[in-house]
């Protein structure tokens, strides 16, 4: 038979995962390319033959999602498999239709064929869209568990943005990891605040391999998605967190509907900065997709180290990148704590952007009058700094999950924003976990071996 010469769409992460557990040692399968987008400098590498099996000795190729009709047609394309996320139902659809114009198939993954199955209890973070809160969220079933006498693994969604090899399983217990990996500035961002808080927390590229390694140091698992993807792991309980700041996205986005209909718990995050009605929608559309899930309200408690650098100034706002790029928000926690502690303008950084950071608006045009804080390598994140100096304001507001002035030189005088998830309905986070724990299976002590003598 011959064989199903398979193109794999994606963008580092998904992806590899969905090659890694389905398609790695199926002979049944070609995998001949990776297509890439989303995140800058990801592209134009190989799949390394160490981490794609002794099926593809030379690796496979990571092409420009740009070029996937040519590569339909070159390849001899039979099926093309969707494995990114935080897009609309619309861009999927308009994917497939290209996909399908061009004579191949278009598929997409379920959780029976890509989701790993744990020796210990998982805990599933996920999403409707990136910037929704999942990373508060995560750290607060962090500490309940840790509370409680658990031994607490997180493992992240992938962010392999270097060598995949030197990547395939990454372990971060304490900040020093941080710089021996060279962490890029997206990856801080999800691992720093874990490790601050005590937490063990695992990411890479083969997550077969994490799982195994995690499982020796964790009486529980807690998966810590990104964007809106699903989890690689089968959970034994699932939390979807919900934004009422981009209400009917619940709905709408791939895989976050999937998420929502996964949920046995729905956080609705922010509710302290949203609309009233879009509290009340966003609530009314979960409940019509997944009425057994449990809901529970929260808001994402804001707070500031001086406001008095902020009160009465010209700031300008540093916001997390995904979530202003390809999560679509014009502002983020930066740009409320702005408004709160009374900020007297927010300075546009668009006319003073260089380099790959007027890139990045060139490609995300509706990106407000705030500033991503992208940073995927060392050059871009010179970038940054030089955007941030350059901006004619008096302070600058550092709206991102780490304190960007570990590793910038700012000019002036700049605050860090916190924020974290505070539940204002019953029953809360604390009251759920309670319950998963009692039902959770007890590890069996091992069996003493006997001293008498045969």
């Amino acid at each position: 038979m011959p064989k199903t010469r398979i193109i794999l769409m994606g963008a580092a992460g998904r992806d590899f995962h969905n090659f890694n557990t389905l398609f790695r040692a199926n002979a049944r399968f070609q995998v001949v390319a990776f297509t890439a987008t989303q995140i800058p400098n990801i592209d134009g590498r190989r799949y390394p033959a160490k981490l794609a099996g002794k099926l593809y000795p030379k690796g496979i190729p990571i092409r420009p999602e740009s070029e996937l009709p040519r590569l339909i047609a070159d390849l001899k394309v039979d099926e093309v498999i969707f494995s990114y996320s935080d897009v609309s139902h619309q861009y999927v659809m308009d994917k497939a239709s290209l996909v399908l114009s061009l004579g191949a198939d278009f598929r997409l993954l379920g959780g029976d064929h890509t989701m790993l199955k744990s020796k210990v209890p998982v805990v599933a973070v996920v999403a409707v869209r990136t910037g929704s809160g999942k990373s508060q969220t995560s750290r607060k079933v962090c500490e309940f568990l840790r509370s409680k006498g658990m031994r607490v693994v997180a493992v992240r969604h992938p962010m392999p943005y270097g060598d995949l090899v030197k990547q395939r399983m990454q372990r971060y217990g304490s900040l020093a990891d941080l710089l021996a990996n060279k962490c890029t500035v997206e990856e801080m961002e999800e691992y720093e605040p874990h490790i601050v808080n005590g937490t063990i927390i695992y990411a890479g590229v083969d997550y077969q391999d994490i799982l195994r390694q995690a499982e020796k140091e964790a009486d529980v698992i807690v998966w810590d998605g990104g964007n809106n993807d699903m989890s690689f792991y089968q959970p034994d309980l699932t939390i979807t967190v919900v934004d009422p700041h981009r209400p009917g996205h619940e709905m709408t986005y791939y895989p976050g509907e999937t998420n929502v209909r996964l949920a046995d718990v729905i956080v609705v995050n922010k509710v302290d900065s949203a609309e009233k009605e879009n509290v009340a929608t966003v609530i009314r559309n979960v409940r019509t997709i997944n009425p057994h899930a449990q809901i529970v309200q929260a808001n994402s408690a804001i707070s500031v180290e001086d406001a008095s650098i902020i009160r009465g100034k010209s700031v300008l706002v540093v916001e997390d990148g995904p979530t202003l790029t390809h999560g679509e928000m014009k502002y983020g926690a930066g740009t409320i704590a702005a408004k709160m502690f009374g900020a007297r303008e927010i300075v546009d950084p668009r006319p003073f952007a260089v380099k790959s950071i007027a890139a990045t608006f060139e490609k995300y045009p509706r990106t407000g009058a705030v500033l991503p804080a992208m940073g995927y390598g060392d050059e871009q994140v010179k970038d940054l700094e030089a955007t941030i100096n350059a901006v004619p304001c008096e302070a600058v507001i550092i709206g991102t999950p780490i304190d960007l002035r570990r590793i910038l030189k700012i000019n002036k005088p700049s605050v860090r924003v916190q924020y974290a998830l505070e539940e204002i309905t019953t029953p809360d986070l604390g009251t759920i976990l309670g319950d998963f724990l009692t039902k959770m299976p007890k590890k069996k002590s091992p069996k003493k071996k006997s001293r008498r003598r045969k």
